[in-house]
């Protein structure tokens, strides 16, 4: 009985496994899933997060100085020395110990508002970071989702070659019959022979560059590599040929709102001037206020308890104190003059930002139109081919055609697929591009 209770337990948990297993396998990943695993691994993007959390640390920091110090300290001496026994004569090799004990607490007043500006300047830096990650997100999250297409098209060039090969592998059958019944020479046969030859080959190229693109998407998204990694296969017929006209000028305008690389290069600027005030607060006088306690007690002093010496050597002070520059051997100057070649640059860095922004844009605009006229054409020219093939095909088949003038009408035909299929793919990512640059979502659905 517990022989068979235990073999019972072992197939549930067998069953259970196997089927989480096959679950894990049986996974198909979408676009989004692929974008938001990937944003979950990437090193550089935790890396980024890091920053941001020792920008946040440093705010802190800097916000702590407007509250006042405090720390503690006491010492304990041991002094030893001769003394006179009045009631001897002698002397007597004696020591005595001694405590001190005190508090201090200081706050600055006044420093050329040093403490505002640095608070201000903590609180940019760590808003300049934020959007720094998002930059970096952005870049792989446009990464992913180029090399998930580049996975959908070489799914399809595998789909279009397995076609093209069964297709051929007909002809051949049907080539060989006619070769027994001597319609025709050896040398059609060995044509149609060749090209199925010719298009394994292609097979195999293709599935050799799928490969390489389900790796490249696997280590965009920092996922070991497994035979069993399947993505979604959307419909992507509502994405082609939108027959956009893109304004750069709009979508410009447009991202100079959201996009976080022109949001952390305004932040850096702005961080670059204050900057400028931190150093100059330094021509002016450092003002701050001290006080502190305290108290000791000697076992020198006979007759005298640890608590009475305590209470009656307490000595409490209060001051104010006032550092004021006069000559610093130019340093102040240096570094406020240092600070504005900074800011300068922080400038120039802005304008770079704006500058490449807008080149992307424009680069991305003339893609959409350039895809969509290719596209138009590929589809075009793919369908006159295709009629062309179906009829020589028909031709072929009732044995009015020979072999050598239908493998060049098929060999044009697979080579006015493979331009439309990748027409097609160019003008979905260039659409993606240009929703990027317009604050839309990376998914495979309709604006």
């Amino acid at each position: 009985m517990k022989i068979r209770l235990t073999a019972v337990i072992i197939s549930c948990f067998l069953f259970i496994t196997s089927g989480e297993y096959l679950g894990a396998q049986s996974k198909v990943w979408t676009v989004n899933e692929c974008i938001q695993y990937a944003l979950d691994k990437n090193i550089q993007v935790q890396k980024a997060q890091v920053s941001n959390d020792i920008s946040e640390i440093n705010l802190n920091y800097a916000k702590s100085a407007w509250y006042p110090s405090l720390s503690g300290s006491a010492r304990e001496n041991f002094n030893w020395n001769n003394q006179l026994n009045t009631t001897t004569g002698s002397t007597v090799y004696k020591g005595t110990n001694g405590t001190n004990i005190s508090i201090n607490s200081g706050m600055t007043i006044y420093n050329g508002n040093k403490i505002r500006n640095n608070v201000k300047k903590s609180e940019i830096d760590n808003e300049a970071d934020k959007y720094n990650t998002d930059v970096i997100k952005e870049a792989v999250s446009l990464n992913v989702l180029n090399a998930y297409l580049q996975v959908l098209y070489a799914e399809e060039q595998v789909k279009n070659s397995n076609n093209q090969i069964t297709s051929t592998s007909e002809q051949l059958n049907l080539a060989g019959e006619r070769l027994k019944l001597g319609a025709i020479a050896n040398s059609d046969y060995l044509q149609v022979k060749s090209q199925i030859a010719t298009e394994k080959q292609t097979l195999a190229i293709a599935q050799s560059q799928l490969a390489i693109n389900r790796i490249t998407l696997m280590q965009l998204m920092e996922l070991h590599e497994t035979k069993d990694f399947e993505i979604e296969h959307p419909n992507l017929d509502s994405l082609v040929n939108q027959k956009r006209v893109p304004d750069p000028t709009e979508v410009y305008q447009i991202s100079l709102g959201i996009k976080p690389e022109v949001k952390n290069a305004e932040l850096l600027k702005k961080s670059s001037q204050i900057s400028v005030d931190i150093e100059k607060a330094n021509y002016y006088p450092n003002i701050s206020m001290n006080a502190g306690l305290s108290t000791l007690y000697s076992s020198s002093q006979t007759g005298s308890s640890f608590g009475n010496q305590f209470n009656n050597n307490a000595s409490p002070a209060i001051g104010l104190s006032a550092s004021i520059p006069i000559y610093l051997n130019k340093q102040v100057r240096t570094n406020v003059a240092i600070a504005k070649k900074n800011t300068n640059n922080a400038e120039f860095d802005e304008l770079n930002v704006k500058n490449q922004l807008r080149k992307a844009i424009e680069q991305a605009c003339q893609d959409v139109t350039s895809s969509q006229i290719e596209y138009e054409a590929s589809t075009e020219a793919y369908q006159a081919v295709k009629e062309s093939f179906d009829v020589a095909s028909e031709k072929y088949n009732q044995g009015i055609m020979n072999s050598v003038d239908f493998l060049i009408q098929k060999t044009s035909f697979i080579s006015s697929e493979s331009n439309y299929l990748q027409s097609k793919y160019k003008l979905i990512f260039s659409y993606k591009v240009l929703d990027f640059y317009s604050g839309l979502p990376l998914s495979f659905t309709n604006k």
